[in-house]
Order: C-alpha cells, then structure tokens, then sequence
C-alpha cells in the first residue's frame, strides 16, 4: 500500500485552498443577499442580524415570477428547436460528401463568424413591421438563428466520427433514412446533445441584451432584465440584487439535479461498437 506521503499532503493543502477560492464568491453572494439594507460593514464580514425578507421584497418589487416563467419558456423552447434543427441539418452535410454539402456547411459557419450587433437595428425593425415586437417569440427566433452554426458545428464535427454501418444495418432492415435518423443515430448523439443542451442553455439563459433591447417598454421581461430593475443610476439595492442571483439560480440548479444522471451517462457513454 502506499503510504501517505508529504507530497499527497501538499496536493491536499492545494486542492482545498483552490476549494477556498471557488467558495469565496458564494460565500459574498449568499452574506450579502442575507443582509439588512442598513448594514454598511465590508462585504467579507459576516452578517450579524440576517435577513430573509430581501427574497421576498426582490420577488415581489421585480415580478420575478412572471420574469423567471418568460425566460424558463424562452430556454426550453429554443434549446428543443436548436437540436432538433441542428441535427437534422447536420446528418445530410455530415453523410453527404459531394461539393455542395461542403460549401453549405461552410456557408452556416460564416454565422459565427458575423458579429450579432451588425443586425440589431434591421432586426428590430423587422419584428416591428411584423407586429411581433414585445413578444418572447422573437427572441426564441434569434436565439436559434444565432446559436445554430455553432450547434451546427458541433453535430457535423460529432456525426463525423459515426461509422455508416449503423444507417446501412437499419437500411437492411427495412428503415427509411428518417426512421435510421431518429431511430439509429439521434440516441447515439447524446453526448453531443447534452453539450449543446448545456452551453446553449446558460447562454440564452443569462443572456441581458437581446431581451432588454426586445422587450424594453413592454411587461414582458426575462429574469436578468428584472434583476437589473434593482440597479439605479445613484443608488442600488445590492441586498435585492443578490438575493435576486440566488433566485435566479435555483432553477439552473433543480434542472441540473435532475439531469445529472443522464447527462453524465451521455458524456461518458460515448459511441459504443
């Protein structure tokens, strides 16, 4: 067996330390969305007479129910479309080898190449001569617009390394290239799905300009953009903001809690023979 040496207790002393560190910010958030307006002692400093009334003043001042539902709709809606859509797109330019797949899927690449500010000022203009300006269905529009090459990429990238036998067992057996896709190759797409669940997820989730420019003057509102309500141009309310994070958080967290498991089993299954 071997022994327990300086050496392991270094990297221990290490690894909690670096623990410290990560801590440290959760620390700051959950003492200062405790903590009394009142208060003026450093933010490090343990509050002395803590607070949960600031959950409640920022969930009623905000209407973070309301906020939290528009974006928890905005989320779903447009990761379920972005992977429906981006592996779908991405099986024919993935098992298509002729020129014109390639310079079609070149062509989605060039999105992530163009900046989204280029097209804030059309867009806008176009949802407003639509009459779907103030909605959440623009923003679930330009979410998958934006986000699509990059899903894109990653399915292509990911479909790539998937042997054909797959698609030609299911063909023998009598399945058309859609039953194949869906039946056959979509479930071996997993750990792919599950990063691109994830990244698009946070993003569209925390995203702030998008919905501040899009649903600015209406009651529609997603949570960062209600947060930021408690943000003044001489004065914050610091107490209601961070109590308004740790709000803002709970579902990311209660989602991940549940998925956890097949999310793990996705990234770990991989592509088996």
């Amino acid at each position: 067996m071997k022994r327990y040496t300086w050496r392991t207790r270094s990297l221990e002393g290490v690894m909690f330390i670096v623990a410290l560190l990560f801590l440290f910010p959760i620390y700051i958030l959950v003492n200062l969305s405790i903590r009394p307006a009142d208060d003026l002692s450093s933010p490090v400093a343990p509050t002395k007479a803590p607070t949960f009334a600031n959950f409640t003043d920022a969930w009623n001042q905000a209407s973070l129910g309301g906020a939290m539902g528009n974006s928890v709709i905005i989320t779903v809606v447009s990761v379920a479309l972005l992977v429906l859509l981006s592996s779908l797109a991405a099986y024919p330019l993935a098992r298509i080898t002729s020129k014109w797949s390639s310079l079609a899927f070149y062509g989605f690449m060039i999105g992530l190449l163009v900046p989204f500010q280029l097209g804030l000022i059309p867009l806008y203009r176009t949802m407003r001569d639509i009459g779907i300006l103030g909605g959440i269905l623009p923003l679930i529009i330009i979410y998958v617009g934006l986000r699509l090459p990059f899903s894109l990429f990653l399915y292509v990238q990911f479909l790539r390394q998937i042997p054909v036998d797959y698609e030609e067992a299911a063909s023998i057996d009598g399945c058309s290239p859609a039953q194949s896709f869906f039946k056959v190759v979509f479930p071996l797409l997993r750990p792919v799905t599950g990063t691109v669940v994830i990244l698009n997820g946070l993003f569209i989730w925390n995203d702030f300009l998008k919905p501040l420019l899009y649903l600015s003057g209406t009651s529609n509102q997603t949570l960062p953009v209600a947060i930021y309500t408690f943000v003044g141009e001489y004065d914050s309310q610091w107490e209601l903001i961070f109590a308004a994070l740790i709000l803002g958080v709970l579902p990311v967290l209660v989602a991940f809690f549940f998925l956890q498991k097949s999310l793990i089993q996705g990234f770990s299954s991989g592509i088996k023979g």
